[in-house]
């Protein structure tokens, strides 16, 4: 080794523990980089009764803090119809301009029919918004199986259905980097379990769950979101959930410890249901979920 490779190796020797040091604690203080982000469908009735737009909600995320939303499909202006560019990108653009992350968007199908037109129709209507997914720069679309809950004979059936819709969006999909995340809703999907069979049975990485806190139907809904977490691509963490089909306040303190002792990382959007202030309603919530999920 020459000298002065031999200065410069010892200089770097010497500085190691302290990027040591700060290597760990930047990591204590990163918090696995949860990111809160708000789901739109907290603002609901107020988008639809147009008591706010949607850049004023992009305003209002900033203003509380938020780190991203998620914004879902109903309210752009021609759903179920796919926005023009120009709709996307003015929201796209003014989303960079506050710092905001776009976390997801989603829309309404339904997979159960037979193979048919009917079923062609919502797969369409999938692949559509995959590409209003790319465009908005948002890496997940949220969607769903079928709106009842099956058993038996007619469970397998419509099982087919979905895996069948699923096999012809996925590769689309995949084609703009979009992952498609399936929400338990308490309708196909009400279990951990079912949910794994589900997504599991796809094999691809371009599918996951939106993991919805709230419609587990199970004696304990906690171990059942922490079941689901390795298929978690994006949340719904709410501010309540079922326990023996009934709704109780979520404990937020419980399921932020089930959410920090996983390995997620990325963007947990929140969302708040039959708000009638939602505009000083959920900075609330946002400021319980982020004491306790961030600290």
């Amino acid at each position: 080794m020459s000298r002065i490779d031999r200065r410069i190796f010892l200089s770097a020797l010497s500085l190691m523990p302290m990027a040591r040091a700060f290597s760990f604690e930047r990591s204590k203080n990163h918090h696995k980089k949860f990111k809160i982000s708000l789901n739109a469908y907290s603002f609901n009735e107020w988008l639809i009764q147009k008591k706010i737009t949607p850049i004023q909600l992009l305003e209002f995320c900033e203003q509380t803090g938020f780190d991203a939303i998620d914004f879902t499909g109903y309210y752009f202006s021609t759903y179920p119809q796919v926005p023009t560019d120009e709709e996307i990108f003015i929201f796209k653009r003014k989303a960079h301009s506050l710092g905001l992350e776009i976390s997801g968007t989603g829309i309404r199908n339904e997979f159960s029919y037979d193979k048919g037109e009917a079923l062609d129709n919502e797969i369409s209507l999938v692949i559509k918004w995959i590409e209003v997914a790319a465009k908005l720069g948002a890496p997940v679309l949220r969607i769903y199986t079928a709106k009842k809950y099956y058993v038996g004979e007619e469970r397998k059936r419509v099982f087919q259905n979905i895996q069948y819709a699923l096999s012809k969006c996925i590769p689309v999909a995949s084609k703009h980097g979009v992952i498609l995340g399936i929400q338990n809703h308490n309708d196909f999907l009400r279990t951990s379990s079912e949910c794994f069979e589900l997504i599991k049975s796809m094999d691809s990485p371009w599918l996951g769950l939106v993991l919805d806190t709230g419609n587990f139907v199970a004696e304990d809904p906690y171990e059942e979101i922490r079941k689901s977490i390795p298929l978690a691509v994006n949340w719904q963490f709410k501010e309540k959930l079922l326990i023996n089909n009934v709704q109780t306040p979520m404990n937020i303190e419980k399921l932020c410890a089930i959410i920090k002792e996983s390995n997620y990382k990325g963007n947990i959007p929140i969302e708040t249901l039959g708000m009638k202030d939602p505009i000083n309603e959920v900075p609330v919530f946002f400021r319980k979920v982020t004491e306790k999920l961030l600290s």
